[in-house]
């Protein structure tokens, strides 16, 4: 499929998943016959069913089995299978945490593991069905590559990444139907180096999966308040992007970490990691879930109790400015 804006907008409508598992891997499995593709019984929910049909004897259902499925997974990889395998990142990254530091992990299958429903996009179905910890215990694994897409079109170039890629891998997916965009044209992804999505000189802030849209909105009004504002998507979690975080911390005098994950062991996390090498380096802020859960209800509603709006990231920013100035 060509990525014209009026494929990039139909992406869009259908979330992240949709664009994974309905374009882009039914693509990829006509001309890559060694592809297999499991779900622990969310195939409608996650729009596999084009897939399903279309190449029944790539497809397995294992029903409501994750730890299970990530055995089967491991055991068609050693028979030379590229494999897909799937479920709500909540419970694949946290029920099945053992078996893919067993089997994939540490025995490097070819596995892409894809976390659906991640952050809180099941808002409404309470803290069981979020995955705000999943980047933490991903990015602990060795040998685990950790993608998290800012929106379809990315989810889609890190499906046709995943294929031609050999090694255990973690794609993080969060964005629901009608996910907000982030690149309106086709683009190369490049995995491993941070993008710049907005250009600034005073303040960066680094943000990955939903919360690059939400960033630029806020690095918008923040120059609205007088303050060059750059955004950057770090899709790639693990391995980090060294150089570029490097020249982001010689360019910039504040930093914001963004995340639709817990702040302990995330994305800002590695960030600071990295950080902690340099002898100078300007202040970091970690906007992302402060220790803590929240209450149900809508995806935006929680965001709110966590600061995570465009409107909230906007004003953080502009009162740590207040302190490094």
């Amino acid at each position: 499929m060509k990525n014209t804006a009026a494929n990039i907008r139909m992406l869009s409508k259908l979330g992240q998943r949709g664009a994974f598992f309905g374009i882009a891997l039914p693509e990829i499995a006509e001309r890559q016959k060694n592809v297999k593709l499991l779900t622990a019984d969310l195939a409608l929910l996650s729009g596999m069913d084009r897939y399903e049909k279309k190449y029944p004897d790539q497809f397995l259902n294992v029903g409501i089995a994750e730890q299970n499925m990530i055995g089967i997974a491991a055991g068609l990889a050693m028979e030379g299978y590229c494999v897909y395998a799937s479920t709500y990142a909540a419970f694949i990254a946290v029920r099945s945490l053992e078996h893919i530091r067993q089997h994939l992990s540490h025995m490097r299958c070819n596995v892409k593991i894809v976390g659906t429903s991640a952050g809180v996009v099941a808002a409404k179905s309470g803290i069981s069905h979020w995955a705000t910890e999943d980047l933490a215990f991903m990015r602990a694994l060795p040998n685990l590559t950790v993608l998290s897409a800012a929106d379809s079109l990315e989810a889609v170039k890190m499906a046709e990444y995943a294929a031609e890629t050999e090694g255990p891998m973690y794609i993080r997916l969060s964005g629901g139907q009608n996910c907000p965009v982030v690149y309106q044209e086709d683009y190369d992804f490049v995995p491993g180096r941070l993008a710049e999505i907005k250009k600034g000189s005073q303040i960066a802030l680094i943000a990955t999966g939903l919360m690059v849209a939400e960033a630029w909105k806020a690095a918008d009004l923040l120059e609205e308040q007088g303050l060059s504002t750059a955004v950057y998507n770090m899709h790639t979690i693990k391995p980090l992007d060294c150089a570029g975080l490097q020249k982001i911390f010689s360019d910039y005098q504040l930093i914001a970490t963004v995340e639709e994950h817990t702040v302990l062991g995330g994305m800002g996390s590695a960030v600071a990691e990295y950080k902690a090498g340099f002898a100078k380096g300007p202040r970091q802020i970690f906007i992302g879930f402060q220790d803590s859960f929240a209450e149900a209800g809508s995806q935006r509603y929680v965001w709110q109790q966590k600061g995570l709006t465009d409107v909230q990231i906007a004003e953080r920013v502009r009162q740590e400015w207040g302190q490094v100035t």
